[in-house]
């Protein structure tokens, strides 16, 4: 079984690559930039040029592949345009260029509850790749994310560290965040599992989480107080409303509604269980946002130690990831 992954230099197409090297699997990384992706090949994967938004680069990379992980994305913010002729045009060309080289399974990362947002572009394209995928008579999986916990980094850990405002939304539901390698496991898991044979199934971590206690645990971790800005929901809706009318605020409209979307990533306990029975793991087999952000945190304070941080100057560091 050979493995090609789209979106491999990703945030989370980087964990799947290296996840499946360490099962033994194959791997060959379809790249725009082969330079950049030098540590792929370091790991033991196979880098092959191919782009998404020129479909004729597409068939080569499917020889002698079995399956085809398809982690790629943008971001909401990006124009529609460009959107639409990546993650609409491109991944369309790619799936009927996978059928046609007999691909026995096709791994889709899509975002959550994307069918109830037809108002945001991303959402609109992935639901339509879903769809599109399904009617293919390829054998698929779809996983849909809600959140990363990498994500959590930028949002909350470092303007806490750096003294800076966090912004964030009041009256929001808990979201099933979930950290890229446990995704990583998820997907290779399913390669296995006949039963995750044409289902899609939304991941989630061990606990869902509100952004008051992602938050204080920040707090607690950290030493530090934080400095939060709360937003109702309903005005962020008024908003989005307002400036919908004009072109100029689509691009913020469309990062406003996403606001909206977060509220709506809840998993009940039954539908967890469910998941993690199905793929045959446990809870404490996957890691806890408590662990993730203790981690970052003693690696960040640590750094900082180092370096005889003076806290006055916090506000002007840039340099607090891993």
């Amino acid at each position: 079984m050979t493995i090609l992954v789209v979106g491999a230099t990703g945030t989370l197409g980087r964990q799947i690559v290296r996840q499946a090297l360490d099962e033994g699997y194959p791997v060959r990384c379809l790249v725009r930039n082969v330079r950049k992706a030098n540590f792929l090949r370091e790991w033991g994967a196979e880098l092959v040029y191919g782009d998404l938004k020129s479909p004729e680069t597409l068939p080569n990379t499917l020889k002698g592949i079995t399956v085809v992980i398809d982690a790629a994305t943008l971001r909401p913010e990006e124009e529609f345009a460009t959107l639409k002729e990546v993650d609409l045009i491109g991944k369309i060309a790619l799936i009927k260029a996978a059928k046609l080289a007999n691909i026995q399974r096709y791994i889709f990362f899509s975002i959550a509850n994307n069918e109830k947002f037809p108002n945001i572009p991303l959402m609109r394209l992935k639901a339509v790749i879903e769809n599109v995928l399904k009617n293919s008579e390829i054998p698929y999986t779809i996983f849909q994310i809600s959140g990363f916990y990498q994500g959590i980094i930028s949002q909350y850990a470092i303007p806490i560290l750096e003294q800076q405002q966090v912004s964030t939304t009041q009256d929001a539901a808990s979201i099933s965040y979930i950290n890229t390698q446990d995704a990583a496991k998820f997907c290779t898991k399913s390669l296995t599992l006949d039963e995750t044979k044409n289902q899609t199934f939304s991941l989630a971590g061990p606990k869902d989480w509100i952004s008051e206690d992602i938050i204080k645990l920040c707090e607690d971790l950290s030493g530090q107080a934080a400095e939060v800005s709360f937003t109702p929901l309903f005005l962020l809706k008024i908003i989005r409303q307002l400036i919908s009318f004009s072109q100029w605020g689509w691009d913020i409209q469309d990062r406003l509604a996403f606001s909206e979307v977060l509220s709506t990533n809840t998993m009940t306990p039954q539908s967890r269980s469910e998941l993690y029975s199905t793929f045959k793991f446990e809870k404490n087999d996957l890691l806890s946002l408590e662990s993730y952000l203790q981690e970052y945190f003693e690696k960040m304070l640590k750094k900082l130690r180092d370096l005889n941080y003076d806290q006055s100057q916090a506000a002007k560091r840039k340099d607090l990831t891993f």
